[in-house]
């Protein structure tokens, strides 16, 4: 990096800045809006920010930052120092930074901060005199050897609660706030002991080696498990890096006219327009967000509805309150979002630390879009771009029976919407393997930290003991769209027991719970759910998404009951109706293993005779639903082997049930056996070894829409798709038998049965020769599953056993099941595109892989031209607002 002329560091403060929200992928969203609330005046403690180009730089050369860096932050500091009026180091007037991290996506509590930074035994009696209070001075000291030391120098933070426990008990305190300057002084000097205890070296007390420990420890932590782990579920690039926030210290922990809060400008659990956090008096901000200590409400409405006595911000402080509620509109109309604030007071002036786009639920998201674009803050294209489309998941699913019968265990509060139960489990641990094992649970923490990620991610809802609406649970969960309940002070945590106990009651690991998020109530075993409701905010905003869209959705459904739901959630059709499912019902699983087990053509047709009325049965049920809309109707795709029973327990009792000899059974399993049956014989060559199955299938189809259009009078739209079709003389051979199945089908009802015949491409060679098989072809289809198989040449059934290491090492950037690979499998995509059309103008293209319902696939599909995605019917909303996001974002 010798000789760069780059510009590593942005100062910001008094009432200027280097830097504007503009430059969020350089200075982070932290650094980036600091550099905007000054150039706006408010009242920001000055800093400078070092850029996320710093991180890179970092971790490109081995951990080792670029040439004249240092130079650059002695500068900086030099400024700062100017700007603050105090001196870095100096015992008679010092300066004191945070050290914070600041990535471009906001990422709470995963990476690293150290606060109080400057403190040493002299700058600590400088700080005495200076704010002529000895005991804040030392309560300061004491944190920042805790924090640092945590956080730098890998004590952990164990160490130094137990000696902070041990003094209380001993001295009779209950609360931190009870210990004088005295005591304080004798807890930094334990403190300093059990460092060098510990870290077999003293604690620092250069600043500068401080300053530069702490730097070292916050870009560090860019890669520690945690943040991988978040930035895993929440699809955040590695090489973003984090940039770090170099800031004045102002103090909350100043005495009575201190304080501390986090607030935001509407209530991020439902999205009501009004203001919505929580303070503590004389503390510092980790005591907030921690749940060390519980907090109190910041208005007078909010703490008279939750029945709380002690004081709000808005009695307690009501100037500095006034000044703060102005600023929360002010920072709203500018940033036109909700705003997610952290503030401190020192000794009444007021000091703002971040704003950022709060985090929300769904609901919130929803309603505040809606409420914006109402009130002409957005319009109603910025309002669908700003709810994300996996989020609505939340709002798809069942809530709390209000009429079911409950067994209320214990209340707290209302963290995070939603309801769900499982099996309670006290470590994240224990959260993911029982996850993992297919178990549904529930974790049950004291309070949560960001090392329980994993876990937290793991489980259907988090309870905690401890902790307010805005400590790590509550934000992560909210974050996660789960449901979560905070401080439920009644009840005792006995993790060593493998416990819980409220009012007398014991409740045992593994016993089943249910979560209320929204009301903040637990309950003891399963309670009722009921069906969401989808109107309002939600209709509302789906009415607009539907406007913006190019791309139609249709649903991969089957049964009744699915196809209803998926038509309910806005379905504009059937993208894949998948036959064999409807082969294992109890009813005919005896006609088709008859049907397998025949040994030559008039056999098969015999048992195919049997199937043919059910089959017939399911498409008019299918199509009387869907009415006028298309119905994408897949003929049998998997091998014939999986409708047999395989061992020998399981053949005896076919037979008895069946009266198909045993044996016969056994000899003709072993006979369909494949080494590989992905690659063997299924789908279109099934269809050329038996035609007459395809052909039966056909018939059924066909009859059941002539059934329909003479009860209805309206003719359903159906689209015949022949799977796994390798190259074009396999389709013509079909088309050709589905052909004379139609004529045949007019001669006996004498309805002439309308319908387009295509295939899907889930093979390479058929994406390569689209344009041969389009001659055959009126519609593609692209089985997006077995194409990602077949291009990767993984299984998808088994590559979950080593997915994740690919994941973990950046080898792969995300799992290829889940989210389209654009580069490989979306050329072949393009190539069919491109090719089918070349052939056929008019070709109709859709996809109806399990990436139909992944919003960064769909931008894909948008952008490649296709006319339909197909998922699953509770994805169908989802693809419908990632449509139109794609839509939306190709004009601007």
């Amino acid at each position: 990096m010798s000789g760069s002329k780059r510009k590593w560091i942005y100062a910001f403060g008094g009432g200027s800045a280097d830097g504007d929200s503009s430059l969020k992928n350089l200075l982070g969203g932290k650094g980036a809006n600091l550099a905007e609330m000054a150039s706006l005046g408010l009242p920001v403690p000055p800093g400078f920010t070092l850029t996320t180009e710093v991180c890179t730089a970092y971790y490109d050369n081995d951990r080792t930052y670029p040439d004249g860096l240092t130079a650059e932050i002695d500068s900086a500091l030099a400024e700062l120092e100017e700007k603050a009026g105090k001196k870095f180091g100096d015992p008679s007037n010092p300066l004191l930074v945070s050290v914070r991290s600041g990535a471009r996506a906001s990422m709470p509590g995963m990476m690293d901060t150290v606060l109080n930074l400057g403190l040493n035994d002299e700058t600590a009696e400088g700080l005495a005199k200076l704010s002529g209070d000895r005991r804040f001075a030392f309560d300061s000291y004491r944190r920042f050897i805790q924090m640092y030391s945590d956080v730098v120098l890998g004590v952990s933070h164990s160490v130094f609660e137990e000696i902070l426990d041990d003094y209380k008990a001993e001295n009779d305190f209950n609360l931190d706030t009870e210990l004088s300057a005295d005591d304080w002084e004798v807890i930094v000097a334990a403190y300093k002991k059990a460092v060098a205890e510990n870290h077999d070296r003293p604690f620092p007390t250069d600043p500068r080696e401080q300053l530069n420990g702490a730097m070292d420890a916050v870009f560090g932590s860019w890669m520690n498990e945690r943040a991988n782990t978040y930035r895993r579920l929440h699809d955040i690039p590695h090489s973003w890096g984090t940039a770090v926030n170099v800031q004045a210290m102002v103090f909350g922990n100043m005495g009575e006219k201190s304080a501390t809060g986090v607030a935001f400008t509407r209530n991020p659990s439902t999205g009501e327009n009004r203001v919505y956090g929580e303070f503590l008096i004389n503390a510092q901000g980790e005591d907030v967000v921690a749940g060390i200590r519980t907090p109190q409400n910041l208005t007078k409405k909010t703490r008279e509805e939750m029945g709380d006595d002690m004081p709000s911000m808005e009695e307690a402080m009501p100037e500095v309150y006034a000044d703060l509620d102005k600023i929360f509109t002010r920072l709203e109309t500018h940033y036109r979002d909700m705003q997610d604030i952290e503030f401190t007071v020192e000794q009444g002036n007021l000091y703002l630390l971040q704003t950022r786009n709060g985090k929300r639920t769904a609901r919130a998201a929803l309603r505040i879009a809606v409420d914006m674009a109402a009130d002409g803050l957005i319009t109603e294209d910025e309002a669908v771009l700003r709810v994300e489309p996996a989020s609505l998941d939340q709002l798809l699913h069942p809530t709390l029976d209000p009429e079911g019968e409950r067994d209320l265990l214990v209340k707290g509060l209302p963290a995070s919407p939603g309801a769900a139960w499982g099996k309670v489990v006290f470590t994240a641990d224990d959260a993911r393997d029982m996850a993992q094992a297919g178990e549904k649970v529930i974790l049950v923490r004291t309070e949560t930290s960001p090392e329980d990620i994993h876990g937290m991610h793991a489980a259907e809802a988090i309870v905690t003991s401890r902790g307010g609406m805005t400590s790590h649970a509550a934000v992560v969960a909210r974050g996660m769209g789960t449901p979560c309940v905070c401080g439920a002070g009644d009840m005792r945590i006995e993790e060593a027991q493998g416990r819980f106990t409220v009012a007398g009651r014991k409740v045992q690991r593994g016993e089943i719970i249910t979560v209320d998020g929204a009301t903040g109530q637990v309950f003891m075993g399963q309670a009722k759910m009921v069906q969401p409701e989808l109107s309002g905010d939600f209709a509302r905003l789906m009415e607009w998404a539907d406007r913006a869209r190019k791309l139609k959705v249709r649903t991969n459904a089957e049964t009744p009951h699915d196809v209803q739901t998926a038509k309910d959630f806005g379905a504009e059709g059937i993208g894949l109706c998948r036959t064999e499912h409807m082969f294992f019902d109890a009813d005919r699983i005896a006609a088709v293993r008859e049907m397998i087990l025949a040994d030559d053509v008039e056999g098969r047709e015999k048992a195919l005779a049997k199937i043919q009325p059910y089959q017939t049965d399911d498409f008019v049920e299918i199509f009387r639903i869907m009415e006028d809309r298309p119905c994408t109707i897949r003929l049998l795709d998997p091998p014939l082997h999986e409708f047999l029973p395989h061992t020998e327990e399981d053949v005896q009792a076919v037979a008895e049930a069946t009266g198909l000899p045993a044996d016969q059974l056994m000899k003709r399993a072993a006979d369909l056996h494949e080494t590989n049956p992905m690659l063997g014989h299924r789908g279109c060559r099934l269809g050329v070894t038996f035609p007459e199955i395809y052909e039966m299938q056909a018939r059924a189809i066909f009859e059941a829409q002539a059934a329909v259009e003479k009860e209805t009078g309206v003719q359903p739209l159906v689209e015949v798709m022949i799977p796994l079709v390798s190259i074009a003389p396999e389709l013509k051979f079909l088309k050709q038998r589905v052909d004379a199945v139609a004529k045949e089908v007019t001669g006996k009802t004498g309805v002439a049965p309308k319908y387009m015949l295509g295939t899907m491409i889930e093979l390479p060679r058929a994406a390569l020769t689209a344009d041969e098989v389009a001659e055959h072809a009126e519609f593609f289809s692209f089985g997006t599953n077995d194409l990602t198989q077949t291009t990767y040449g993984l299984s998808r059934d088994d590559s979950g056993k080593f997915l994740n290491d690919y994941i973990k090492n950046n080898i792969y950037e995300k799992d290829p099941f889940v989210s389209l690979d654009q580069t490989g499998v979306g050329a072949l995509i393009e190539i069919a595109v491109e090719r089918g059309r070349k052939t056929r103008g008019d070709i109709k293209l859709g996809i109806c892989g399990e990436h139909g319902g992944d919003p960064a696939s769909i931008r894909f599909c948008s952008k490649t031209g296709l006319d339909y995605v197909s998922c699953s019917p509770y994805r169908v909303p989802i693809a419908r607002l990632a449509a139109a996001q794609a839509a939306i974002s190709e004009n601007q």
